[in-house]
């Protein structure tokens, strides 16, 4: 989903880098996973997810873009994910390749974050969690926005909350959008006002605790991308060390 700052169209991620369409990545990630199914090269195996939680504007796309290719890992960012989950048919392809290797498992992770309560109020829902514990499943990804970590198995999950001043997020984007601060501000606050409305209506939360998370990185201090994606790759390796060993070998991601 884009966003209007300072009469600037803002598509998360609009830092240099060229970037594919939601819709160009999904199908090929989709093509990719039915035709590894169909050579009988799917294993039969988890990944470690790695999930970044941020306030828009605050470079976490940049972050993952370096990240990635570092792990061998995708990215999967809040416009994929909105994408799958809002063509029905694509959310359920992709929990379909999934549930050949785990079936039942959507569910069972749905119920063990959730309990008995029908959190899920909207089909668009049921398909954006049902759409994430699959990709997770299909290959190793890193998540970007939406929560994501509160949905998976936290032993399996790096979670990392970016964070910085209104000040820090509004020259980053001043600088990218070629727009006044003072514009970028204002629009700022609408969009955190609709992303404090999305956690409350699906997920009853009002913030996002430090607690949630394995590291908070505050990108007024750590400002260089470089920096703060060499911290995530450490943790990482440490966290689950051998992963990589019985990996794939990393490739470039786009």
């Amino acid at each position: 989903m884009t966003s209007m700052i300072g009469g600037v169209e803002y598509i998360p991620g609009s830092y240099g880098q060229e970037r594919r369409s939601a819709a160009e990545l999904a199908d090929r990630y989709i093509r990719e996973w039915d035709e590894r199914r169909l050579q009988a090269k799917v294993e039969k195996r988890t990944f470690p997810a790695i999930c970044f939680s941020r306030k828009i504007g605050v470079g976490a796309l940049e972050i993952a873009d370096l990240v990635a290719p570092e792990l061998g890992y995708r990215v999967a960012d809040r416009e994929l994910l909105e994408h799958i989950a809002r063509e029905a048919g694509l959310s359920e392809k992709t929990v379909s390749l999934f549930d050949e290797r785990y079936r039942g498992r959507v569910n069972e992770l749905l119920a063990m974050a959730f309990g008995e309560k029908s959190f899920i109020k909207s089909d668009y829902t049921r398909h954006l969690f049902g759409t994430a514990i699959a990709m997770s499943g299909l290959e190793p990804t890193i998540f970007v926005g939406r929560g994501i970590h509160l949905i998976l198995p936290r032993d399996q999950v790096l979670a990392v909350r970016f964070i910085c001043s209104d000040g820090h997020r509004a020259k980053r984007l001043s600088r990218i959008l070629g727009v006044m601060e003072k514009y970028v501000t204002d629009d700022l606050a609408k969009i955190d006002r609709e992303q404090r409305d999305f956690f409350r209506s699906v997920y009853g939360k009002k913030e996002a605790s430090p607690y949630e998370f394995d590291l908070v990185i505050h990108c007024d201090h750590l400002r260089e991308p470089g920096w703060a994606a060499r911290i995530v790759v450490q943790a990482f390796r440490d966290k689950f060390d051998g992963f990589e060993k019985a990996a794939q070998p990393a490739r470039a991601v786009s």
